[in-house]
């Protein structure tokens, strides 16, 4: 006869759930990264005018922030600075992953194609180094930051922690991003053409406004998370 779930069962079931939501955001925003989507928005904005120009990976992407901060509340620093650096190195596996099966003969009856395979899911190196740098600077930031917030806070206010650290790693992140796969990496390994500085500016506009407000939209569901996963876990991340 099957058991119901104890609560401590329900807790590891949901810090399972939280890496692999954080792992799964992070492997998809890998092989999204290179296509730009466009949104227009009902106000204009410095840069970026009435269209939100932003790479195809900025929503799992900013998922990756709201698992790392549900986890970060409830299992403490240490725990979630572990789990952003295995995903950064999981990160390297993935790309491992789609470069190798991109090199490998492609069969005759394959009903993709070998250059279609490649455009689509061949990450530029551009977008690589950019996407790399900015994830182990900004999520390490963003963990750093909430902690720190959680001290001045006492514990409270777990709002401010979270829109507070996802606020300025998001800025880090797209920062970082944009003008490495853009624009420097571009003139360092001569692969592709530099973005001229106002398309610069407008995707660093966009890309930060979408997920400010992704970090808006997603406080009531850290909360939710939060209070699910249980509050045994909630103490020993105060103790972590």
């Amino acid at each position: 006869m099957n058991q119901p779930l104890r609560r401590g069962d329900a807790a590891d079931v949901g810090q399972v759930a939280l890496i692999g939501l954080f792992v799964t955001a992070l492997a998809t925003a890998q092989v999204t990264a290179s296509k730009l989507i466009a949104f227009a928005i009902p106000l204009s904005l410095p840069h970026t005018g009435d269209t939100l120009v932003l790479p195809g990976a900025a929503l799992a992407y900013a998922l990756t922030f709201f698992a790392s901060d549900c986890y970060s509340e409830l299992y403490g620093r240490k725990a979630a600075t572990v789990v952003v650096n295995v995903g950064f190195a999981m990160n390297l596996v993935v790309l491992a992953l789609v470069w190798s099966t991109i090199s490998a003969p492609v069969a005759g009856n394959s009903p993709v194609q070998a250059s279609t395979f490649a455009t689509v899911l061949g990450a530029s190196t551009n977008v690589v180094a950019g996407s790399l740098l900015a994830y182990v600077v900004s999520q390490n930031w963003d963990v750093f930051v909430f902690h720190r917030l959680r001290e001045y806070t006492r514990g409270e206010a777990l709002w401010v922690r979270n829109i507070g650290s996802t606020a300025t790693s998001q800025a880090i992140d797209t920062v970082i991003f944009v003008t490495v796969a853009f624009a420097i990496a571009p003139a360092v390994f001569g692969t592709g053409v530099a973005l001229p500085t106002p398309a610069i500016l407008a995707l660093v506009v966009g890309q930060y406004v979408f997920k400010l407000l992704v970090a808006l939209v997603d406080t009531p569901f850290v909360y939710a998370a939060v209070s699910l996963v249980g509050e045994d876990e909630h103490q020993h991340a105060a103790e972590a």
